[in-house]
């Protein structure tokens, strides 16, 4: 997601708290969430699919090999 995709969220849920959105914000504030979203997920899911799981007994083994 781009930096100015980023910005522009940020821009709406200012503009949200202080005065208010129209109708074509807020569907453009739904979709740039969405999108958001959708990217986090994928980046988080990728970093849980990279973590390796040792068993305890294979690290000592390791241990004792060095």
């Amino acid at each position: 997601m781009t930096k100015e995709k980023i910005d522009r969220i940020n821009v709406l849920a200012r503009k949200s708290k202080t005065e208010g959105l129209n109708p074509e914000e807020k569907e453009e504030q739904a979709k740039l969430r969405a999108e958001y979203l959708e990217k986090f997920r994928d980046n988080f899911r990728g970093h849980l699919e990279s973590i390796k799981f040792v068993d305890d007994d294979c690290v000592e083994k390791g241990k004792e090999k060095n």
